[in-house]
């Protein structure tokens, strides 16, 4: 047995995306992710290389990576619509591929972005943002508001090392240079952080972020709509002066803004708010992304189609539309007649299309996809680029060496596959035949 440990790796558990993990490995399997946090632990052990997993499968069976990899081209080539999923947990080098695939087929590319931070994306389109990385935020923050997140469980080591608990530069003694306060619809285990918790009613986000900003402005604001939120006017007012008392204020928001209903309206009053603060203090916004690699995924899509999320490549250029081209709304109508589903299981949605999932585990989750190629895990076995949740690019040091290709070496190989047939054509695809 060979004993080895592999210093500053980088986790792919979450969102925070933390490189100070010490993993220790006995050669074939992950025995201990030192500094990591429950979800690190978890994706670290259940993501070793499974010797006895089968290159690939086709309707179930096994089968030869050349057969599985020339059925996905031929696939997605024949189709007249096809949609390339990013689950988020794949390199930047490999999404950066899967853009080229849809162009190659006339396609649209799509991540989980779509269903949850999506809405903070056209808030940001709309309203714009202020921002910084969790270094300034860990070295300048002396005041923390999360609103409609729960880090405790999503987050684990987010408070502890980047935000509430560090010491920094200009926050040397941590924890007693910081106020904190939650703002959710329940009292949940980051409850136990803050300094001050307030219940808000669901669904009255919009109105209780959009009156604070009246209140920054010295503009009325009716009582008994305010009330309606859970919080009192006099409330309101208490927060705002602790929020404009602060030398750098940062407010983290979650799913409980974007992924409800009206998200983007949510949002943009966060960052409306979050940018009135700047006439008294510096205050910034910052969601709390989720996913090993979900930002990376609307990063490389953001460099690569100049659009985050739901691109259309079927007429030969991106097109971005939103309840469009995302792939709830896809599904829905029954647009799409093929999927490549990368870094996860396919999902029960994608039942009634041939599908081709790529990821580092052949599951079953409803639905048999046509094709299944297995590959090495991102940051396990496999290297690359991940971006943590500020869009800081952190390089992946893995601690085990797997024999299955990796997610970037599958699509390359479909898309040399997919370039010797014969070039695709605008007016051919499916939206014109569907228009």
């Amino acid at each position: 047995m060979t004993l080895a440990v592999v210093k500053h790796a980088t986790c792919t558990g979450c969102g925070c995306a933390c490189d100070d993990i010490e993993v220790h490995t006995d050669g074939a399997r992950v025995t201990r992710a030192v500094n990591a946090c429950e979800l690190g632990e978890t994706w670290f052990r259940d993501h070793s290389p499974n010797p006895n997993l089968p290159p690939a499968l086709i309707d179930s069976k096994p089968a030869s990576l050349a057969d599985a990899v020339a059925l996905a081209a031929d696939l997605l080539h024949a189709a007249n619509l096809p949609l390339i999923y990013d689950h988020g947990y794949s390199t930047c080098e490999a999404q950066r591929e899967a853009v080229a695939l849809a162009e190659s087929v006339g396609g649209i590319i799509d991540s989980y972005t779509s269903q949850c931070h999506g809405p903070s994306f056209v808030a940001t389109q709309l309203v714009g943002k202020v921002s910084c990385t969790l270094g300034e935020v860990k070295n300048r923050a002396d005041f923390l508001l999360y609103w409609g997140c729960n880090p405790a469980e999503t987050h684990p080591r987010h408070t502890s090392r980047y935000a509430l608990h560090p010491a920094g530069k200009f926050t040397p003694r941590g924890r007693r240079d910081r106020t904190m306060v939650l703002v959710d619809v329940e009292e949940t285990a980051t409850a136990k952080d803050a300094d001050q918790f307030f219940r808000i009613r669901e669904g009255t986000d919009f109105e209780a972020l959009s009156a604070m900003v009246a209140l920054l402005r010295g503009q009325p604001v009716d009582e008994r709509r305010v009330a309606e939120t859970g919080f009192t006017v006099a409330q309101l007012r208490a927060l705002l002066d602790r929020m404009k008392a602060a030398r750098f204020g940062v407010m983290f928001f979650g799913l409980g803004l974007a992924a409800t209903r009206g998200g983007h309206g949510n949002v943009g009053a966060a960052y409306r708010l979050a940018m009135e603060l700047n006439a008294f203090t510096k205050f910034v916004a910052l969601p709390m992304r989720q996913h090993g690699n979900l930002v990376g995924s609307d990063m490389v899509l953001r460099w690569t189609t100049g659009y985050p999320f739901g691109v259309s490549l079927s007429r030969g250029y991106p097109r971005y539309n939103p309840g469009e081209f995302t792939t709830t709304d896809l599904i829905a109508r029954g647009d799409i007649d093929a999927a490549l589903v990368l870094g996860s299981s396919a999902a029960p949605g994608f039942a009634n299309v041939p599908t081709i999932e790529i990821g580092p585990k052949l599951t079953r989750t409803g639905t048999i996809p046509r094709v299944q190629i297995a590959t090495a895990a991102t940051g396990v076995s496999a290297a690359g680029t991940v971006c943590r949740m500020d869009d800081l690019p952190m390089p992946l040091r893995p601690a085990l060496t797997s024999a299955l290709p990796t997610d970037e070496d599958i699509l390359n190989r479909v898309l040399a596959e997919v370039r010797k047939k014969p070039a695709w054509y605008p007016q051919l695809k499916g939206e014109a035949q569907i228009a």
